[in-house]
């Protein structure tokens, strides 16, 4: 910061008015900073092994083959976030579950498995067990056919950034790479709601166990539109220019 200051002092001894300029755009450049600052808020929840994602968004009375039916097997959904399309999420994950009560894992889930599309919501290609999780808009999923299901032995459970789609269930997992590192979770457009689950192909009403999980909220924080921002500078031009004028005087 030092040197930033006395750059200012050597400008203004050699030209006053590239000195009001440095320091608008000094002032103005450090408002742009502002927004690479990034605003967290975290929730921690129990997802628990019978949590049919399947079941996301539908009403109560709803029932899936083998025994499951909402809401006593529905996905958890995320209370006290504002989910949006100008954030990501982050994951953490600790805990075991069961798709059959007696084989248990963790959070990144055990054999991998496949299965279909069902209201309205994709089918994936990913590890028994596994916590996974998927974004609704405020309307019911099956309003619209369902995506493209995600295969997650083809795009690998280590990647670092994710953008799944409204009503595509995604890998969750312990939210860290293989290297421990964060991944991120973007949020599609329109989405309004979360739910968290766990991987199954069918009748998780017999599953145990669950995952206690901290998911952090991530808002870039507001850059000054360019227009504003152009004000304030010619402004604040204005105003350093006139102060200079006064003490000369």
């Amino acid at each position: 910061m030092d040197l930033v200051f006395n750059r200012f002092a050597f400008l203004e001894s050699r030209n006053p008015m590239k000195s009001i300029i440095s320091h608008v755009f000094f002032v103005v450049g450090s408002l742009i900073g502002l927004g690479n600052y990034s605003q967290a808020a975290t929730v921690s929840v129990f997802v628990p092994g019978f949590a049919n994602p399947y079941l996301a968004g539908m009403p109560n009375g709803t029932t899936a083959p083998f025994g499951d039916s909402a809401p006593n097997q529905s996905p958890l959904l995320v209370t006290g976030l504002n989910i949006n399309q100008a954030s990501y999420l982050s994951f953490s994950a600790t805990g075991s579950a069961s798709y059959n009560s007696s084989i248990y894992s963790g959070p990144d889930g055990g054999a991998w498995f496949s299965r279909g599309a069902e209201n309205g919501i994709s089918g994936l290609r990913v590890t028994a067990s596994a916590l996974i999780g998927v974004f609704l808009d405020s309307q019911l999923p099956t309003t619209t056919t369902a995506p493209n299901d995600l295969n997650f032995e083809v795009l690998t459970r280590d990647f670092l950034t994710l953008s799944p789609e409204l009503k595509q269930v995604f890998f969750i997992g312990d939210g860290k790479t293989s290297s421990s590192v964060n991944q991120k979770f973007y949020v599609p457009n329109g989405a309004t709601r979360l739910f968290l689950g766990t991987a199954d192909g069918s009748q998780w009403v017999n599953n145990g166990g669950g995952f206690t999980t901290n998911i952090t909220r991530y808002t870039q924080a507001a850059i000054p539109e360019p227009t504003s921002m152009a004000i304030f500078g010619l402004g604040a031009l204005g105003i350093a220019y006139r102060s200079r004028r006064k003490c000369r005087a």
